[in-house]
């Protein structure tokens, strides 16, 4: 059996909120790669959010979390994904913080000291009905049983304000904190793995191109193979040939559903990290409009909040990313 991987982000340009990167494990037979899941799991996953609707009870949509989310839209297609994927690990989160506890528990214990999550919590789902994702789990799990695929896990990780405006301090760049960040999630799923090809797929980081010397820190002594460095995709390889890995960095990479779920798990703790976030100040502004916390909302919104924030004694590093 092969081990597939799929990593993505959210949040890496705004100002306020985190950034988060999620991961998905997949064990599938040898012949089977990434771009064909969606041709083995059709009665069960779909591409769109159309042709999801065309079985509502059974099919869930994965896809790029940016064509199933968008501000104002509400949060029904990613959870309606989530909670089908959580349901057949048997993983039933119901509060906003059994979310973060689920995907991300190294990330919810920071919230003490942050004070916009330090007291949030609310009933989840959000915006999904809680009847129609019940249907759906048993769906998705008869899909992966046929195809003899099993989805092993979904992980995340998010940078608050203070955590990331402390990794710049240390003198990494803002494409650094992405890229460590996602090696260090990657090279957590690997470690237990045993034997078998493990093939992971992250999408394209900022700019860059070049990930061998980042390989080298988190796999040490694994002797970094390149296979091709570029502008469409980044290929190493290293192991033995009884646990070979492959880890390419591709542009567009949300097109594989392994990325695509990592995608919309990173997008939707970014969204709850921004419902507590608007909630806190909103309760305490008169009349502040929410921010989703990019660049030059977020300078928008940081002057609307400034006296209070003041007030409040809340220092400029928990609040606010330097980049």
């Amino acid at each position: 059996m092969t081990h597939l991987i799929g990593t993505d982000e959210a949040g890496y340009g705004p100002n306020l909120g985190p950034l988060v990167v999620s991961a998905s494990l997949w064990q599938v037979p040898d012949d089977v790669r990434g771009e064909d899941l969606y041709g083995r799991l059709a009665e069960a996953i779909v591409p769109t959010r159309r042709k999801a609707a065309e079985a509502p009870n059974t099919r869930i949509a994965v896809a790029d979390s940016k064509t199933l989310y968008q501000p104002g839209a509400g949060l029904r297609h990613l959870e309606r994904a989530l909670w089908a994927v959580w349901g057949c690990m048997d993983q039933r989160p119901n509060t906003w913080s059994d979310v973060w506890r689920t995907l991300a528990p190294e990330s919810a214990e920071q919230f003490k000291a942050i004070p916009w999550c330090a007291d949030y919590d609310r009933k989840a789902p959000f915006d999904a009905n809680p009847d129609e994702l019940r249907q759906l789990a048993p769906a998705l799990r008869a899909a992966l049983a046929e195809a003899n695929i099993k989805l092993l896990g979904l992980h995340s990780r998010a940078v608050f304000p203070k955590q990331f405006n402390e990794l710049l301090d240390s003198g990494q760049n803002k494409a650094d904190v992405l890229s460590n960040l996602t090696l260090d999630l990657v090279a957590r799923l690997v470690e237990p793995v045993r034997d078998g090809a493990i093939s992971i797929l992250c999408d394209k980081h900022g700019g860059r191109n070049r990930y061998a010397a980042m390989l080298d820190e988190h796999f040490p002594g694994a002797m970094i193979e390149i296979y091709g460095e570029g502008r469409n995709a980044s290929v190493y390889r290293f192991g033995p040939p009884q646990r070979r890995v492959e880890i390419r960095f591709q542009s567009k990479a949300e097109a594989h559903m392994p990325v695509a779920l990592a995608s919309m798990a990173s997008k939707y703790l970014r969204e709850l990290a921004m419902r507590a976030f608007n909630t806190f100040w909103g309760n305490r502004v008169a009349g502040v409009q929410p921010t989703a916390g990019y660049p030059l909302d977020a300078k928008r919104f940081r002057k609307d909040i400034a006296a209070v924030q003041a007030e409040l004694g809340i220092d400029d590093r928990i609040l606010w990313r330097n980049k």
